[in-house]
């Protein structure tokens, strides 16, 4: 909990330098954490080796066995986790767990080569008995049969199972899980259970024509889950909480969720202009979507490559879904989104407060937190953000961005309690601008009443449209970042402008949040 409270402190800290008396209340930080210290596992370890039976090593071993699987050995499922008597892990590793990186450390698919295989056909390769537990799976390779299609790689849960049936205590740990690079697969690991960890893993080509496929997806998991140090490819949503279905446990909202120091990205061969298109038109959506889910951080992750295709291009959906109306509880609430950068996307941010598609009884969105963000390289017409439907207690503060288009499109109830502070944003042809209403303080007052928009760099916009207490250069040069093509987005004191402007990304605290590699590619030399 130590990480949790210092981004608690940062986030803080930065809040209170702009924060009035009727400030947005705060949103919580996740209330659990998922433990996922090394067992300290001594018995010998059981020997599966090619040709042997992985299940009947699983079905034999006990609490506090280590299964080790030869590397290089393929061994056909698909496998039942079961459920065992007893608090104590079973471990599943490589015979060359010595090879790997040593724990913290991403793997990548060279390190496949010491990886035992694990693989099946048109069923999930790795699911749980009902109940299963304590098992902690490190440096193995899960992947479909060669050439063929699978819907969830590893099933954690059908997401209908109730309190006494949740699979938990669950860990992959450097492991590399793929779909089959030609035929795809729907998704990598459907976490419907309870504290669940996947780490330093390398999850890519998810992705299938016509349906939405995923990387990671939970929706019939009470949590805690984390989601730390891990490569992800997902077509529709790399990670997605919600939206599956309706689950098992009567007003489940997947909660305590930790998303820190990810890549989350698409391959630009999945995309039909590029040049190095794969021909296939895969389903693209977003890089990340919640539409159930409850105090979840997302931290030190970069968000990488999403175009317009099967939705408009939007990065990032915080959108309530209530599965037309069978999820009727469904929410969004205490979200932290801090530390992170957003890249080579059309649009940012898409806020829902209540399902537009039916359904009765939605939960408002409420306490949503977006702090010290980076967004670059944006290219398209898509909003920075889409605040739609009302949400309550929103906190947009410290972001820097580049955005191509309009700063916030909003629309439908007024969103209460906003604060929008200390932001350096591009202002374009309309700035913040509503469904029927003229763009600033006409917007403001339809759709923002009582909101504190102040402490922001405005570049390009016109002053007398604005509250006061908002700055509006002319031009990005203006601003006076340290060097912007080489991504040092930092203000320079000795830019004309840099010893009055106090917005904007801190760019130090956004780096120490990264996981290596994503310290060393986004805050290279230029930024040390």
């Amino acid at each position: 909990m130590k990480i949790v409270r210092t981004v608690l402190a940062l986030y803080l800290a930065m809040a209170g330098a702009l924060a009035s008396a009727d400030a947005p209340e705060p949103a919580a930080l996740p209330e659990q954490s998922v433990d996922t210290a090394m067992p300290a596992n001594t018995a010998t370890p059981i020997a599966v080796r090619a040709g042997d039976s992985f299940q009947a090593a699983l079905d034999s071993a006990q609490p506090g066995d280590v299964i080790e699987l030869e590397a290089g050995a393929e061994f056909r499922g698909p496998f039942t986790l079961p459920n065992k008597q007893g608090e104590g892990w079973i471990v599943v590793r490589s015979a060359q767990h010595a090879n790997l990186p040593e724990a913290g450390t991403r793997i990548e698919p060279a390190h496949a080569a010491s990886m035992p295989v694990l693989t099946a056909e048109g069923e999930p390769v790795l699911a749980t008995a009902p109940g299963a537990h304590h098992f902690r799976f490190i440096g193995i390779e899960i992947r479909p049969v060669d050439g063929s299609f699978i819907y969830n790689l590893v099933e954690l849960g059908d997401g209908t199972d109730t309190a006494d049936e949740m699979a938990h205590h669950i860990v992959f740990d450097r492991c590399y899980l793929h779909g089959d690079p030609q035929k795809g697969a729907r998704r990598g690991i459907a976490m419907n259970s309870a504290h669940t960890a996947v780490i330093d893993s390398w999850l890519s080509d998810f992705k299938e024509p016509g349906a939405d496929s995923q990387a990671i997806a939970g929706w019939g998991g009470p949590g805690p889950f984390l989601i730390r140090n891990n490569h992800l490819e997902g077509a529709g949503e790399n990670i997605m909480f919600g939206g599956g279905g309706r689950p098992g446990i009567e007003g489940l909202v997947p909660s305590d969720i930790e998303i820190r120091g990810n890549y989350m990205t698409k391959p630009l061969a999945w995309k039909a202009d590029h040049p190095d298109f794969d021909g296939t038109q895969w389903s693209i959506k977003n890089l990340f979507e919640l539409k159930n889910a409850r105090r979840v951080l997302v931290e030190g992750n970069v968000f990488e490559n999403n175009w317009a295709q099967a939705q408009n291009g939007m990065a990032i959906l915080f959108t309530v879904r209530n599965e037309d109306g069978i999820v009727p509880w469904a929410t969004i609430e205490d979200v932290t989104f801090t530390n992170n950068v957003i890249a080579n996307v059309p649009g940012g941010v898409n806020i829902l407060a209540r399902d537009d598609g039916g359904g009765e009884g939605t939960g408002r969105a409420a306490r949503i937190v977006i702090s010290n963000n980076l967004f670059r390289d944006m290219r398209g017409g898509g909003h920075l953000f889409q605040i739609l439907g009302g949400p309550t207690d929103l906190t947009i503060e410290r972001n820097t961005a580049l955005n191509p288009a309009n700063i916030i499109m909003t629309e439908g109830d007024p969103t209460e309690d906003l604060r929008f502070a200390g932001n350096i944003v591009r202002h374009n042809e309309y700035g913040i601008i509503g469904s029927g209403t003229g763009p600033g303080l006409q917007t403001i007052d339809r759709y923002m009443p009582g909101a504190e928009i102040t402490g922001n760099v405005i570049v390009g916009g016109n002053m007398r449209s604005y509250p006061e207490g908002n700055d509006f250069p002319v031009s990005m040069d203006d601003v006076g970042f340290a060097d912007s093509e080489a991504g040092d987005f930092r203000v320079s004191p000795s830019s004309r402008r840099g010893n009055t402007i106090t917005a904007g990304a801190d760019i130090d605290a956004l780096c120490s949040a990264f996981a290596e590699p994503e310290r060393a590619r986004q805050c290279g030399p230029a930024q040390q």
